[in-house]
């Protein structure tokens, strides 16, 4: 077994899990290029409708995402994911059937319902070894970013192809396919990573909400995906203005999303490399502001609608891709998986806010102006963001031990916080039934700087006070 990389089962693991995340982000992003046209044939029609559809899945995603990663703790991972998957078919069935707005609006409602994000994550984290799961996880990641990209290419595709209803049956088969690598691709979990890195603990989740580093992220991410759901309320409309019919929407989104990946290579690079990666956090929040005003600038021409978007999906991709590490490095130790849990919420409850506020401030004052307050939206996001704290470099590691009470754990937690290198630590003691009766479990988390801790000592610390 490699421990520079990962293993057979991980790599098995990482891709099979990667692919069904993607799949289902895949069939939820598909709807944005199009709907904006599309759903005006709809019975019941309105800018606000329109905005509460392209949405709605936000809404019960952000309730429900917590409460399946628990359950999947309770039940099993791979049971939970796959009642997800079927709500998810459920709610593509009644969109694709419906031919009001309404009906689209419950559909999608339905779909968000199968929350798995949480559970998906807490399956990979089970599968992975600690110095390993960053790798995983960022897998994961690139599959939804490229998810992404294939949704606004074959959106419009397949809508023009087969309508709007042929959207939602193309997401459902994409369901199925998903349920499919469930059952046979992904490896059956045996033993479990530490449950305070996979999932979220209720008891933990009020004090993280009110971390003063962590809520910059949470709010940022809810008003990124606010953004996009937002502007895509008329985004699409926008280039049909400009003289772009809809079916060739793709030739504008493959080149444009292609480029802003290019485009966010420098920040990335001056970021880790340079160690600055709050200036670029920054830099890139004030590019996606500028993205916003542009939209509402310019006039509606070809040339500078590309201009904007290109500008825009440089700040999105970027800051996609680099929330969630600055946020798993800012995440307490032993407390991953609650932090994971607001987070999740918090992205999709920006996706329900950002349709609603798009479809009223359409209605009420032009869908242009849609660009304006999303950008003074991000302004406040930016200003936000001046007060985030410069990362240190660190890594998170786990170590099981026998202490058997609260004050010993209290004991051992005050030594290691003092070693060399120790950045956090948190040494959890609980009480676990299992088929022989009570026993105790414990479980030491610790953040360090790998360039100057002692990992040995703290080994050799954690057996001679409880052996």
């Amino acid at each position: 077994m490699s421990v520079s990389g990962l293993n057979r089962i991980e790599k098995k693991a990482a891709f099979s899990l990667a692919s069904v995340f993607g799949v289902r982000m895949l069939g939820l992003f598909m709807i944005l290029p199009v709907f904006a046209i599309y759903g005006e044939q709809l019975t019941g029609y309105s800018p606000m409708w329109l905005g509460l559809a392209i949405g709605a899945y936000g809404l019960t995603q952000a309730l429900l995402q917590i409460p399946m990663g628990i359950l999947s703790d309770k039940y099993g991972r791979k049971p939970v994911i796959l009642a997800g998957l079927v709500v998810f078919l459920i709610g593509s069935v009644v969109a694709a059937l419906s031919t009001s707005i309404y009906g689209v609006v419950i559909g999608r409602a339905i779909q968000g319902m199968g929350a798995i994000a949480s559970a998906i994550l807490a399956l990979a984290a089970d599968l992975s070894r600690e110095e390993q799961r960053p790798k995983v996880m960022a897998t994961i990641g690139m599959f939804i970013g490229l998810s992404f990209t294939f949704a606004m290419i074959l959106g419009p595709i397949v809508a023009d192809a087969f309508g709007l209803s042929g959207l939602f049956w193309f997401t459902g088969f994409l369901t199925l396919l998903a349920m499919l690598m469930i059952q046979f691709m992904v490896p059956y979990s045996v033993s479990k990573a530490p449950r305070g890195d996979s999932v979220a603990l209720p008891e933990q989740i009020a004090r993280l909400i009110r971390h003063p580093q962590l809520s910059r992220l949470n709010w940022g991410v809810f008003i990124l995906h606010m953004a996009l759901t937002a502007c895509f309320v008329t985004l699409p409309k926008q280039f049909v203005a400009s003289g772009l019919a809809l079916e060739n929407h793709w030739q504008i989104y493959l080149p444009t999303l292609i480029g802003s990946f290019f485009l966010m290579v420098p920040f990335m690079i001056v970021a880790m490399k340079k160690q600055q990666e709050k200036p670029m956090f920054s830099g890139a929040v004030a590019l996606l502001t500028l993205a916003l005003f542009l939209l509402w600038l310019l006039p509606n021409g070809f040339w500078s609608l590309i201009l904007s978007v290109v500008l825009f999906f440089t700040a999105f991709n970027y800051l996609e891709a680099t929330m969630p590490s600055i946020l798993s490095r800012l995440a307490p130790a032993g407390v991953k998986g609650s932090v994971m849990g607001i987070y999740s919420s918090s992205q999709f409850l920006g996706a329900f806010v950002g349709g609603i506020v798009g479809g009223f401030v359409a209605s009420r004052f032009g869908e242009n102006s849609i660009f304006l307050v999303m950008a003074l939206v991000s302004l406040c996001w930016l200003i936000l963001s001046f007060g985030m704290q410069k990362l240190k470099k660190s890594k998170s590691f786990s170590f099981a031990t026998t202490i058997n009470c609260e004050e010993k754990a209290d004991e051992v937690a005050e030594l290691l916080i003092n070693m060399a290198g120790v950045i956090e630590a948190t040494v959890v003691h609980d009480e676990i039934t299992t088929n022989s009766g009570q026993q105790s479990a414990a479980v030491a988390y610790l953040k360090v700087d790998d360039k100057t801790v002692d990992l040995p000592a703290i080994k050799a610390l954690l057996q001679q006070k409880t052996s």
